[in-house]
């Protein structure tokens, strides 16, 4: 940051998240309530690195399970046949429905592992002080929280699915175990870019400075 500008919590400001308005703090620690929408205020959110830690980890966790076990499980004829992500995704391009399964592959596989190393990556710049373009990480914890909505695709596909296809005795599909996980992987990483407080990463350039100037 270019010497001499000085940043809206050195001045004093604080912003609603509710409702954009940008107030005075009452306090250092405190900031009060936002006199337009009612709203508690905060300077900066209480253990918002912890908490987003926690869920990414959470995440990190579910998105093995979520990819290895089967997520749709077609029972025809007597003769019953596991589906997994990637197996889908397989099917789908051989088939010659590639451009629907590089949909899947995008929103199922590689979006909810993009958000899981974003976090991690805007995590790591925090807590270790990184030199950076803080802008371009700004646009990176948004651009999380918008396109998390779309990783759920893969579970509205299987839900469509399981509700359409049911021909029994001759044909009956069936949620698999994966789809639980991956809906935990979906909702743990929206969690957690939600938790994680992007103010941080412009404040703690600034106290590092701080700290080496004392």
């Amino acid at each position: 940051m270019t010497a001499g500008l000085l940043t809206a919590r050195e001045a004093g400001l604080v912003t609603c998240e509710t409702c954009a308005l940008l107030l005075r703090a009452q306090a250092a620690h405190n900031a009060g309530h936002c006199p337009r929408c009612g709203g508690a205020v905060e300077s900066r959110r209480e253990r918002s690195i912890e908490r987003t830690w926690a869920l990414v980890i959470a995440a990190a966790i579910c998105y093995l399970p979520a990819n290895l076990l089967p997520v749709m499980v077609t029972s025809a004829l007597g003769k019953t046949e596991p589906d997994t992500i990637m197996g889908g995704v397989v099917f789908l391009w051989s088939s010659g429905s590639w451009p629907l399964a590089l949909i899947v592959l995008v929103a199922s596989v590689m979006i909810p592992l993009g958000k899981l190393l974003a976090l991690a990556y805007l995590l790591l710049a925090v807590q270790r002080g990184w030199l950076g373009d803080r802008r371009q990480r700004t646009r990176l914890h948004r651009m999380v929280e918008l396109i998390g909505r779309w990783s759920m695709l893969d579970v509205f596909v299987d839900t469509f699915t399981v509700a359409l296809v049911q021909l029994s005795p001759l044909m009956v599909v069936k949620p698999g175990p994966g789809v639980v996980f991956f809906a935990l992987v979906v909702v743990l990483t929206m969690l957690a870019a939600e938790s994680f407080d992007s103010r941080l990463l412009w404040d703690r350039p600034l106290e590092q400075g701080r700290a080496d100037g004392d």
